[in-house]
Parts: structure tokens; C-alpha cells; sequence
């Protein structure tokens, strides 16, 4: 980062003659700060100011003109005195580490937070070549969503790197400054001369953030009022809510709750539809959020099959009040037990049904129960060590549908340290190194789940596709 400064001074040698004087001339003095271009002691002492500050510096030798002295005004080894008053600052950011994009902050802005990926920001640009031609520009402000290549990429960079009401200024080179055909009048489009760079006068004026709920943007939820705290709803939570449901024309068609009566549920109990109860999931007590859902996560819904295919649902959401099903740690060790089998086995009915997101929550549910045995007699010992590889491998399932193939064998190893002759962790771990192409290590599993149980026969598929690539790659 390059800060440039400017300041009002006068100079004298210690005890001495006058040097140099900006206010004499009325004109400020402008350097780089931490380039070079003025004395060590300037550079180190007009860095510890602020803005409107006046200071006086005594700088000794070594820091100033040294051994040599500047003749024929600084004789060798002379200790400087300098009046310095702070004018302002401004510090020039290099956004790409290549000075593709540079960006100036002509005016600061509120708090500390920045937007992120997928925020939605409102902004105010003036987008010129460098002959001066304004190519683009924002007339009421722009709204667009972060990453989504709205205008050029330098617009989505730099937005990340500021705070509310904040002005910057960017100079902006051709890799990065070329600008979407779709952004500009036919008559600018056409009138841009070909390897232009930019200058972009940018104010960020407001955003609200974006959480992609669901990591494949089929469910998102833009925050309109910040809830309270840091706690959110767990699976299993008692939420009280109030929503109205849109369908893209406006036409609404659920509603639900109101302050007085808020709407209850269970989180993650199908009571709503899958988007929407994960989306609630991620708010905080008191948010506002608008949410919106793929027809992809309204599975076992009505509205589902009234639904053309890729189309959303709009929700606007608050969550008034929950809470969170009675923590592990206030149980005794025979209600932990019974809790773990209990969410086993919904997440046994949610996995037949094909809702392998939904059991893999109820599997580390269980698992978590259990999760510290310290306190259980010898027996309970026994039924929580059962019932935790249970849980270990049917998320470890769960993982393989889903394509998380590294949990996928982050938990079969978590069996094998229990339980290491476990030849279903050991074909399962073995299907998940395929598909992540560690060949060997599918190899080894599967030769050692042979070894413990011969005749497996849901062993010997895994076997020939191992074999088959191992002839294929190294033949």
C-alpha cells in the first residue's frame, strides 16, 4: 500500500539558520510515505501522525543527512529541527498485487465491515478512459450482486475492500477494466478505443449480505435487519416465525404467523420445506431476511408440483424467537443413550427416503450425544461404542451420496480407530479413495476387507474397478 501525504513545514538546523519552508511558498509539500523520497526521520516520524496534527521533529544525523551533511546548507553530522503540521493523507492500495487495480480512498467509511462473495451492494460509479470520456455511469446507483461480472472486474474487487459510504478512486488497468458490452450505450460501445485503461470514481453506499444456505446458490437468504447476538438454531430447535410466501409473479401463496402469534416448528422435522428450514436455521434471533428457494428443495411439499422446473420461491422471513432442544451435557448418561438411538434411527427413515442431507444431520446428532463416554458404566460403555460406529458409518453413507467423499473417509477412518477389522468402513473408506483417485489406498482397503471377510460379495465390485484402473493408469 502507498500512502501519499501532505504537509506544511519549516526546517532549521539545530540551534542554527532557516531551511526550507512550504507555508513561505503557500504551496503544501507531497511525498510517498516509506519510499525514499524525503530523510529516514521524515519517513518514520510523519508516519506516526494525524491528520490536522502539528509536531515538532528534531532528527539527528542519522536519520537525516548523515556523515556527508547536503552542502552547502547541512554541514556533516548536523541534527535537523522540522515544524511539521499534518494537511492529509491518502493511501493508494495495490487490489491485485500487479497494480492492475490501484484504489485511492478519497473519502473514509463507516464501522469496519466489508462485503463478501454473493453480497448484494448498491454503488455509485463514474466509469472514464484515460482521454477523459465517460464510458459508463450510475445515474440512481447500481445494484448488483458481487461476483456476478456487473460491469467489469475490478468493480466486484474493489467493492470488497470498502465499508459503508466510503468514496475510493480506481485506476484501473485493460485485464481488468474491460467492461460487459451489455453495461454501455451503442454509442459509447462503439466509440471506446481498444486497449484502454479506466478510472472509476466509486462510492459504496449500502449492502446487505448473502448467505448461499444450501453451497450450490438453490437456496439464498439476504439479511434485511440484523438479528441479535451470535446464537443461531440448531437441528431439532423450537423456532417461532412469521413468513410470507411469493411465487415469482408476487402472487402469494402461504402465509404464516404473525408477532402475536408466531408460527412454531421443530427445525429439520419436514414441518417446512427443506430451503426454507435450513435458510432459518442460519438466522440469529430478531433477523429479517428475504429467502429464496429451488423448486430442487421443496421435495414432499404441495407448491412443489405446482412449480415449473427452475423456478424459485420468494420468503420473507423473521425469525422472532427459539429454542435449542436440551444440551448433551445436561443429560444423564441413559437419556444421552436413548437421545442417540432416537435420532439414529430418524436419520435411518430420512436416508431410505433419499434426504441424505437431512439424515447425515440426524447421524451426528447421535454421534454427538455419546460423543464423551467418561461417565457411563462398563454396559452403557459398550451400547455408545456400538451405537457411535453405527452413526460413524451411515453418515460415512450419507457423505458417499452426497459427493462429500473426503468426510466420506474422514469418518470410516474414525471407525477403523475404533473398530479396525470393520469391513464395512473399510469398503466404504475404499469407495470414497476411488472417487478422490487415490488408487493404492482403495487398494489396500479393499485387499485387507478380503483378507477379514473372503466372501463379502459387496467387496468384489470395488475390486475390479480397482484393478481396472491400476491396469489402465500403469500398464
Amino acid at each position: 500500500m502507498q500512502t501519499t501525504v501532505a504537509v506544511h513545514f519549516n526546517g532549521y538546523i539545530e540551534g542554527g539558520a532557516s531551511l526550507e519552508s512550504s507555508r513561505d511558498k503557500g504551496v503544501p509539500f507531497k511525498f510517498k510515505l516509506g519510499q525514499g523520497e524525503v530523510i529516514k526521520g521524515w519517513d518514520e516520524g510523519v508516519a506516526t501522525m494525524k491528520n490536522g496534527e502539528r509536531a515538532i521533529f528534531t532528527v539527528p544525523p542519522n536519520l537525516a543527512y548523515g556523515e556527508a551533511g547536503s552542502p552547502p546548507l547541512i554541514p556533516p553530522n548536523t541534527t535537523l529541527v522540522f515544524d511539521v503540521e499534518m494537511l492529509s493523507w491518502s493511501s493508494i492500495r495495490d487490489l491485485t498485487g500487479d497494480g492492475g487495480i490501484l484504489k485511492k480512498i478519497m473519502k473514509e467509511g463507516e464501522g469496519w465491515a466489508t462485503p463478501r462473495d454473493g453480497d448484494e451492494v448498491l454503488v455509485k460509479y463514474e466509469a472514464r478512459i484515460e482521454t477523459g470520456m465517460l464510458v459508463s455511469k450510475s445515474e440512481e446507483g447500481a445494484k448488483f450482486h458481487i461476483g456476478d461480472g456487473y460491469l467489469c472486474p475490478a468493480l466486484s474487487r474493489a467493492v470488497k475492500t470498502m465499508r459503508k459510504d466510503e468514496k475510493a478512486e480506481l485506476a484501473v488497468k485493460l485485464s481488468y477494466g474491460f467492461i460487459e458490452k451489455g453495461n454501455l450505450a451503442p454509442d459509447i460501445e462503439s466509440n471506446i478505443p481498444p486497449y484502454s485503461n479506466l478510472t472509476i470514481q466509486l462510492e459504496l453506499v449500502s449492502w446487505r449480505s448473502v448467505t448461499d444456505v444450501t453451497g450450490d446458490k438453490k437456496v439464498l437468504k439476504k439479511i434485511v435487519k440484523a438479528g441479535e447476538g451470535f446464537d443461531r438454531p440448531t437441528e431439532g430447535s423450537h423456532v417461532k416465525v412469521t413468513y410470507v410466501g411469493k411465487l415469482e409473479d408476487g402472487t402469494v401463496f402461504d402465509r404464516k404467523g404473525t408477532n402475536g402469534e408466531p408460527f412454531e416448528f421443530i427445525t429439520l422435522e419436514e414441518q417446512v420445506n427443506e430451503g426454507l428450514d435450513r435458510a432459518i436455521m442460519t438466522m440469529k434471533k430478531g433477523e429479517h431476511a428475504t429467502v429464496t428457494v429451488d423448486a430442487k428443495y421443496l421435495h414432499g411439499h404441495d407448491i412443489s408440483g405446482m412449480l415449473p422446473a427452475n423456478s424459485m420461491l420468494h420468503y420473507e422471513v423473521e425469525l422472532l424467537d427459539f429454542i435449542k432442544e436440551k444440551p448433551f451435557w445436561k443429560m444423564d448418561t441413559h437419556e444421552k443413550l436413548e437421545a442417540s438411538e432416537r435420532k439414529k434411527l430418524d436419520g435411518n427413515v430420512l436416508f431410505k427416503a433419499g434426504k441424505f442431507w437431512r439424515a447425515s444431520k440426524k447421524y451426528e446428532k447421535a454421534a454427538k450425544y455419546i460423543e464423551f463416554d467418561h461417565a457411563f458404566t462398563d454396559e452403557e460403555m459398550c451400547l455408545a461404542k456400538s451405537l457411535r460406529l453405527s452413526c460413524y458409518l451411515n453418515n460415512a453413507a450419507c457423505k458417499l451420496k452426497s459427493g462429500e467423499f473426503l468426510e466420506a473417509s474422514r469418518l470410516c477412518t474414525k471407525v477403523l480407530e475404533l473398530d479396525p477389522l470393520n469391513v464395512k468402513a473399510l469398503f466404504r473408506r475404499s469407495q470414497a479413495y476411488l472417487k478422490t483417485s487415490e488408487l493404492e489406498k482403495a487398494d489396500a482397503d479393499i485387499k485387507k476387507a478380503l483378507a477379514i471377510d473372503p466372501n463379502n460379495r459387496q467387496v468384489y465390485k470395488p475390486t475390479y474397478l480397482v484393478f481396472f484402473c491400476f491396469s489402465f493408469f500403469f500398464l
